[in-house]
């Protein structure tokens, strides 16, 4: 008997979102008030836990499935979900398979989803619930209606998380440039951005629900996510010296890892940033950047460039105060592209100060 696979919450739904077939059948089944037992693969390795039933081989469709599911015995499904080749069969996984499930139907399917690398769906019909097994993993699914009601809250909090996280990054641009930057500043962007990072991951998983159905609703989480990624790295990436040493990445899984209520006090944001035997700064602490950050809003300026600008010149006041010559030779670029660099922080300097003052 082989293993059960791993499956990805993308792969484990991907037959059932709103507007397919099987959804469809399975819908019917709880609007019929019955439940139901099906499995998505007809393998050898199925076929030898069933007992019973009755061959069908023929095309799946919402009627035929609700129809069948009147019966007792599981249905058994190609692993497509195109075909119904078994009904009213009686499975029998491995009694010792490890389930957390208490009623007849749904122990079976953990049971069956544990020991065959196949996917499992159970319909309760006291429950009025369709729940998912594939291995360990188990999703119960919610009605579309109330998916979307969900996610457009989570979209309106999600946009004033954005607005804020702005208003801060803005704050720390300007704070940059006149060289006030705080360690309360470089934490209250990293908790913002870690904010919506969290929002944004939960709306995207009900979004894989929806499927098809969800792309309005895709869209304009692509939108308020723009850039929230890219900004929480720079962040970590301009300051992890100053804030600790530990590495960017280690960092932001860290930052990750926090309960919400810890990730709400500015103070356990700076820890995570510590290496071991190493004390935080407190959040008055006065920090230079290392003006990477800065540089990835010059236009047409690569990667390697700013990086290398960034290792020569030590932190941003060093590239602010540079010649368009000292920056060209340390950044291997020509006059010309330094120039438009020198330029280029000059233009955000003055942009972010008028920000601040207007």
């Amino acid at each position: 008997m082989s293993q059960p696979d791993d499956a990805s919450l993308g792969e484990l739904l991907a037959h059932v979102v709103p507007g397919t077939a099987l959804r469809d059948g399975l819908d019917r089944i709880l609007r019929a008030h019955m439940g139901a037992l099906i499995v998505l693969g007809d393998g050898p390795d199925v076929l030898e836990i069933c007992s019973g039933g009755f061959h069908i081989d023929a095309e799946m469709s919402p009627q035929r499935l609700s129809e069948l599911a009147k019966m007792d015995g599981a249905i058994v499904l190609d692993r497509a979900g195109e075909r119904i080749a078994w009904a009213n069969v009686h499975l029998v996984p491995d009694p010792a398979a490890r389930t957390t499930e208490t009623g007849t139907r749904h122990r079976t399917a953990e049971r069956v989803a544990r020991c065959v690398a196949v996917q499992v769906v159970a319909v309760s019909e006291e429950m009025g619930t369709i729940t998912l097994y594939r291995g360990d993993v188990k999703r119960q699914l919610r009605s579309t209606d109330m998916i979307v009601g969900r996610a457009n809250h989570l979209l309106q909090t999600l946009d004033r998380f954005r607005v804020r996280l702005d208003e801060v990054t803005s704050a720390l641009t300007t704070s940059e440039i006149e060289d006030v930057v705080t360690v309360r500043d470089v934490a209250a962007v990293l908790q913002r951005a870690e904010m919506v990072v969290r929002v944004g991951a939960e709306i995207a998983e009900l979004l894989d629900e929806l499927g098809g159905h969800g792309r309005l609703l895709r869209l304009q989480l692509s939108e308020l996510m723009l850039g929230v990624g890219d900004e929480l790295i720079l962040v970590a990436d301009d300051y992890r010296g100053a804030l600790g040493g530990a590495c960017c990445d280690d960092a932001i899984a860290g930052l990750s890892r926090l309960a919400t209520g810890d990730l709400l006090g500015l103070e356990r944001v700076v820890e995570v940033f510590a290496m071991p035997g190493v004390s935080p700064p407190s959040l008055g602490d006065s920090l230079v950047p290392r003006g990477l950050r800065l540089l990835k809003r010059v236009p047409q300026l690569s990667s390697t460039t700013a990086a290398r600008l960034v290792e020569h010149f030590g932190d941003l006041y060093g590239l602010v105060r540079a010649s368009a010559g000292e920056l060209a030779d340390a950044g291997g670029i020509d006059l010309d592209q330094a120039r438009l660099v020198k330029d280029g922080i000059a233009r955000l300097a003055e942009t972010s100060i008028l920000d601040r003052y207007s």
